[in-house]
């Protein structure tokens, strides 16, 4: 492959990375127009085109993932060569994307990530906060830290910790409100807290709802009443206490994974693995044990 080609590569794959060409422009230190040109001179020498535009930016195409799998491959084997010609760069470097819950990203990954960069000033994370789905197979995203039960059939990644779940409510909750109970609902109702709740709280003791642990930790620290939060959540909060109630232990596997066309790329898999291991090092706050 020519030289150029290497060029234009790179341009694709900061436009995939970023879903912008704005932010890929800032990212490269050039302007607007000379991503778009590169775009289309790599789309030109494929015969295809590789991206969907949107309002929102630029998205890969479904049909062109294996497309991105293997640009990403031959830019890993580009910098292994240079490696070997004592030009190494890092593993831990580039931009990658990491999906997770709001609860994480506003409560776990900010410090891991400064933990991470720390280690070298090449890694550029994009952390993206949502509670739905997102859809790695379109490459929406590089690694997803995500609680479930099972991983999806087409990630690949592993358990790093284990959440657990207890009750709380208001140190200063007045007597009249320690029976209300805030439910959760949205992508939270299929969660065990929410189950179990739906089976053993009377709808009529049912006074407010979230669709987020961080809103449910506000609302009971509002003193709205008694909710179920992550215990590191709940536990972090000196305005709540622990409540007993006659549920089970609840806890569920934390993942870090990303889709099976990108898991073994030597930058993403290394970065997963360092992700893991700060994970496993905070096992127990996440656990919630005293």
């Amino acid at each position: 492959m020519h030289k150029e080609n290497w060029d234009d590569l790179r341009f694709v794959l900061a436009v995939a990375d970023l879903g912008s060409v704005s932010k890929a422009a800032k990212h490269l230190g050039v302007n607007h127009a000379t991503v778009l040109r590169r775009v289309a001179s790599y789309e030109e020498q494929l015969g295809t085109v590789l991206f969907e535009r949107t309002a929102h930016g630029y998205q890969v195409l479904t049909d062109k993932r294996d497309v991105f799998a293997a640009a990403r491959e031959a830019e890993d084997a580009l910098r292994a060569v240079q490696n070997l010609g004592g030009h190494a760069r890092p593993l831990l470097s580039g931009t990658v994307r990491v999906t997770s819950t709001d609860t994480f990203c506003h409560s776990i990954l900010p410090e891991i990530a400064a933990q991470l960069q720390s280690q070298t000033n090449q890694l550029f994370i994009e952390l993206l906060s949502t509670n739905a789905h997102v859809d790695l197979g379109r490459l929406q995203a590089d690694i997803t830290v995500r609680p479930a039960q099972k991983l999806e059939d087409d990630l690949i990644g592993e358990q790093a910790a284990i959440m657990g779940f207890s009750a709380y409510m208001s140190r200063t909750l007045s007597p009249e409100k320690s029976n209300d109970w805030i439910t959760l609902v949205g992508p939270l109702s299929r969660s065990q807290p929410a189950n179990w709740m739906s089976k053993s709280i009377p709808q009529s003791a049912c006074v407010a709802a979230a669709d987020s642990f961080q809103t449910l930790c506000r609302l009971a620290v509002a003193g709205l009443g008694c909710t179920f939060l992550p215990s590191f959540i709940g536990d972090a909060a000196p305005e709540l206490k622990r409540l007993e109630t006659q549920a089970p232990e609840m806890t569920v596997p934390i993942w870090v994974a990303s889709h099976s066309d990108l898991a073994q790329t030597p930058r993403i898999r290394a970065l997963r693995a360092q992700l893991s291991a700060c994970l496993t090092d905070r096992a127990d706050i996440l656990r919630g044990k005293p």
